[in-house]
């Protein structure tokens, strides 16, 4: 019953790089809007950039650097589009992570005349092509097995585990390196001279009963090549509220800097909304100070919508009973909630039809531009000074500058 675990390798780092192909070979890290690197290319990791290393560091280690703000809701896409690719293979597909997925490929040689081993490859092959990102890929009997398998050969490899092989790969595996292992508990079976993942798989059922719990039971099983960890098919596509938040830097006690900050996110919670063909009905927004105070309103919209600039009417009016120049803000978040299907829309009954037909017809072209030009290429003049700011901060690290304000 053989499984695979695909790895996108430096995924943050790596999206960037596949849109932007003057990034490649570059030492790239992303992180700007936090001022501490997120995640880094594996050009940067060579030079020893880290993640969580303040970015002053980084200018340190490698002036040359590419720094760039995250972009979360482009990362997503990549994401979705991987796992697509995944079940064009197989419909046995969990989504584990945003960066990593498990696939059952089991009973699949015959319709797609391949060995496993092939299979791998082909999804591999497949996802490195089409997005320009690369994956490492494992494939064993067992998910944990599968996770060692797919972190030997990094970046962009393809390990196998069987059941001949097996002894070799857990002698060199360390306790650590386990996928559910934690130091505490890699330094606790030290004690019993257990070292490696090998050692941990050749003890005795009587001394895991005794000397540990449930959890590390079921990885000694996975280990021995019994699958304990199913996959879970579920697709990650059902939401009951959606929320984005931004802390920024510095903080500000200007109305129209911050209301932006609150716009901006206003925008990426209906993007990713309207990506999962889901409206809202209510609106919960906040601002937090510069000294961790929260001051929240919650709003409710005539109808639900899945288009910001029908949100922005009501969310400005919560700004401003909610903004105070008197304090100094750090952050500012938006949750969309009440969620049903945009396609199942009630109209009021002053409403004109044809007025939201168009309205989603210039959102269909506003999302067509920003999966062909990237996020925000297009966006609401409310969120301008935000964009402004950014523009400055790219300018200044030598990046491109998009965007068009509407």
């Amino acid at each position: 019953m053989p499984l695979i675990h695909v790895d996108a390798d430096a995924f943050f780092a790596s999206c960037e790089q596949a849109i932007n192909p003057a990034y490649r070979g570059k030492p790239v890290v992303t992180g700007l809007e936090r001022k501490i690197v997120s995640a880094a290319s594996y050009e940067a990791k060579k030079l020893g950039i880290k993640r969580g290393v303040p970015l002053w560091d980084v200018k340190k280690i490698c002036p040359e650097a590419i720094i760039l703000p995250s972009h979360y809701e482009t990362y997503s896409l990549f994401s979705k589009r991987m796992f697509d690719i995944l079940r064009r293979y197989t419909s046995q597909v969990e989504e584990y992570s945003i960066d990593e997925a498990f696939a059952d490929i089991t009973g699949l040689r015959r319709p797609l005349h391949k060995s496993y081993a092939q299979i791998a490859i082909s999804v591999k092959n497949a996802i490195e092509k089409e997005l320009g990102i690369t994956v490492s890929v494992g494939l064993a009997s067992t998910k944990v097995l599968t996770k060692i398998a797919s972190k030997w050969k990094k970046p962009s490899g393809f390990t196998e585990i069987s059941y001949y092989n097996r002894p070799d790969f857990l002698k060199k595996t360390s306790l650590e390196d386990l996928w559910g292992i934690g130091r505490q508990t890699a330094a606790y079976l030290n004690k019993f001279r257990v070292y490696n993942a090998w050692q941990y798989a050749q003890a005795s059922e009587d001394f895991i009963d005794k000397k540990l719990s449930k959890p590390y039971k079921e990885i000694w099983r996975e280990l021995n090549e019994e699958r304990v960890y199913q996959v879970s098919t579920q697709e990650k596509d059902e939401y009951k509220s959606i929320g984005k938040t931004k802390t920024f830097s510095p903080p500000s006690s200007e109305a129209q800097y911050v209301f932006a900050q609150l716009s901006k996110n206003v925008e990426n919670a209906f993007i990713k909304a309207r990506r999962h063909n889901l409206a809202a009905k209510k609106m919960m927004i906040f601002l937090k100070t510069n000294d961790f105070r929260y001051r929240t309103m919650e709003v409710r919209f005539n109808r639900a919508t899945c288009f910001p600039n029908e949100a922005m009417g009501p969310a400005k009016q919560a700004f401003l009973k909610l903004f105070s120049s008197s304090f100094v803000y750090r952050a500012t978040g938006v949750v969309i909630f009440s969620l049903q299907s945009r396609f199942s829309l009630q109209m009021n009954l002053f409403e004109k039809p044809l007025t939201i037909e168009k309205i989603g017809r210039v959102y269909e072209a506003v999302d067509d531009l920003s999966q062909k030009y990237g996020k925000h290429i297009v966006f609401l003049g409310s969120s301008l000074p935000v964009m402004e700011k950014q523009k400055k901060e790219r300018q200044f690290i030598g990046l491109p500058c998009l965007g068009q304000a509407t």
